[in-house]
C-alpha cells in the first residue's frame, strides 16, 4: 500500500491506540500534578522565620475524569534540625604554688632529778672546771671561795661532778650535812690551811732554783707574795703579789703545775741571762730557754727606780778583794746608801753604773738607790756560775763576762689586810 494512500485500518488501529495511550498517560499526569499541588500547599517550616505558603502551579490542560485512582502520595515535611551547638569550655588558668615546708623534729630529753639532799642548789659539771668559772658561769655575783669552801674546799669540779650552788646556807645540799659558816673559825682554819698548801708547792716548784724555802705557817706574808708572783710569771699568769684565792683558775694552774717555766722575755735571745722583775721583785738567772737560778731582791726605791733595760750587758766586774768583797760606792757611799748594807759587795755594772750586787739587807720590797740587791750567798752563787769566782782584779771585759741583764714590770705594793 502506497504511504501516501488514505490511512488504512491498520494505522488506525495503531492511531487509536496511541490516542488511547496518550489519554491515559494524560489523565495519570492530571492526577500527579494534582496531588503534587495539594503537597506544595503545605507550608514549609523556614529557618528564618514563619512558614511562607508555596501556591499551586496552574495545570496546563484540563484534565478528563478518569476511572485511575491514584495512590495518594505522602510528602514527609522536611525537619530541619539544628546543628549541635558546640560549647566551649571555659578555660580555667591556675597558678600552681610550690611550697616547701621543712618540718623541724624537736627531741626534748627529759633530764630526771638529782639524787641528791637538795636538787634545785645542786648543778653537775658538764667539764672539770674551777670554782672561779662555775662561779662565773651560774651567777656574777658568786663568790668562788664561797662555793670552795661550800664544797668541801676543793679548787674545782671534775667533769660529771656535783656542785653545791646555795653557799652560806649552812648545809651541804648534796649530802644534807652541815657546812660551816663562812666567817667562823672553821672557814678561818680552811684557809689558813690553803696558804700551807700554797707555801708547800712553792717550794716544790723552786725546790732546785736556790731561792731558799718559804716557811710553812699558812700565813701568806710578803716573802710568799715575791713567791707567788714569780710563779704567775712563769706560768704567764696575771702577775702580782697579791694572796692567792682558793677556787680560782690561778690556784687550779699553781697546784697543777709539775715545774715552772721560763718566763717569756727576750732576755732569753742571749746565751746567759739575768731577769729583774720588779713587779716580784724577783731575780731569774739561766741559759737560753732555761732557767737555772731564782733569787728575792730588792731594786731601786721611789725615785731611784732601777731603769728598764733590754739585754743590756754587764760591762764591769768588781771583786773588790782588798775589802773583803765590799765596794764602797763614790755616788752613794755606806752612810748614806744603806749602813746595813755593807755597801756593795762584788758588784756587776750595767747601764752606765747600775748593778747587780749583794747586800747585808734585802727586803722584798724595792729599797736601793738603783741597784739591784741580792744577799751575800746569793751574789757568790751567780759569780761562781758565771766563772767569775777566781777573778783577782776588776775586770772590764764585756766578752769574758758575757751576760746580759733585763729589766722589766713595776712594783705595786700588796693591799694592807682589812683595806682590800
Amino acid at each position: 500500500m502506497n504511504p501516501t494512500s488514505p490511512t488504512s485500518p491498520t494505522t488506525h488501529r495503531f492511531t487509536k491506540r496511541a490516542s488511547r495511550r496518550n489519554v491515559a498517560l494524560l489523565a495519570l499526569a492530571s492526577v500527579s500534578i494534582s496531588a503534587c499541588a495539594m503537597a506544595t500547599e503545605a507550608q514549609v517550616p523556614s529557618d528564618d522565620g514563619p512558614t511562607v505558603p508555596i501556591p499551586a502551579a496552574s495545570p496546563t490542560a484540563s484534565t478528563p475524569p478518569t476511572s485511575t485512582t491514584a495512590a495518594p502520595t505522602t510528602t514527609a515535611i522536611p525537619t530541619t534540625t539544628a546543628a549541635p551547638t558546640t560549647t566551649a569550655a571555659p578555660t580555667t588558668t591556675t597558678t600552681s604554688t610550690t611550697t616547701t615546708t621543712t618540718t623541724t623534729t624537736t627531741t626534748t630529753t627529759t633530764t630526771p632529778p638529782l639524787d641528791v639532799f637538795d636538787p634545785d642548789c645542786v648543778v653537775r659539771s658538764d667539764e672539770a672546771a674551777s670554782m672561779e668559772r662555775l662561779a662565773g658561769e651560774l651567777d656574777a655575783d658568786l663568790d668562788p671561795v664561797g662555793l670552795w669552801a661550800e664544797n668541801g674546799f676543793v679548787d674545782a669540779s671534775a667533769a660529771g661532778g656535783l656542785v653545791d650552788t646555795c653557799v652560806g646556807n649552812g648545809v651541804n645540799d648534796i649530802d644534807g650535812a652541815p657546812n660551816p659558816a663562812l666567817d667562823g673559825p672553821a672557814m678561818t682554819a680552811a684557809l689558813a690551811a690553803n696558804v700551807e698548801q700554797q707555801q708547800t708547792k712553792l717550794n716544790e716548784l723552786f725546790a732546785d732554783l736556790g731561792t731558799g724555802d718559804l716557811i710553812v705557817d699558812g700565813v701568806s706574808g710578803p716573802r710568799t707574795g715575791q713567791a707567788l708572783c714569780a710563779a704567775r710569771l712563769a706560768l704567764d699568769l696575771d702577775t702580782t703579789i697579791a694572796d692567792m684565792a682558793p677556787g680560782t683558775d690561778e690556784q687550779v694552774a699553781l697546784f697543777g703545775a709539775a715545774t715552772l717555766p721560763t718566763p717569756k722575755s727576750t732576755a732569753t735571745e742571749s746565751e746567759r741571762w739575768v731577769l729583774i722583775d720588779r713587779t716580784c721583785q724577783m731575780m731569774f738567772i739561766g741559759s737560753g730557754d732555761d732557767t737555772t737560778i731564782m733569787f728575792p731582791t730588792s731594786t731601786g726605791s721611789e725615785g731611784f727606780e732601777t731603769r728598764e733595760q733590754d739585754r743590756a750587758p754587764v760591762f764591769r766586774f768588781n771583786p773588790a778583794l782588798d775589802n773583803g768583797g765590799w765596794h764602797n760606792s763614790s755616788e752613794y757611799p755606806v752612810g748614806v746608801d744603806n749602813p746595813l748594807n755593807g755597801n756593795l759587795y762584788k758588784p756587776m755594772f750595767f747601764d752606765s753604773g747600775q748593778a747587780i750586787h749583794g747586800a747585808n739587807n734585802v727586803p722584798p720590797t724595792p729599797a736601793s738607790k738603783g741597784c739591784a740587791r741580792l744577799r751575800v750567798g746569793d751574789q757568790e752563787i751567780l759569780i761562781a756560775w758565771l766563772g767569775l769566782d777566781d777573778v783577782e782584779g776588776e775586770l772590764w771585759r764585756q766578752e769574758e763576762m758575757n751576760v746580759t741583764v733585763n729589766v722589766q714590770g713595776s712594783f705595786v705594793p700588796r693591799p694592807t689586810p682589812g683595806t682590800e
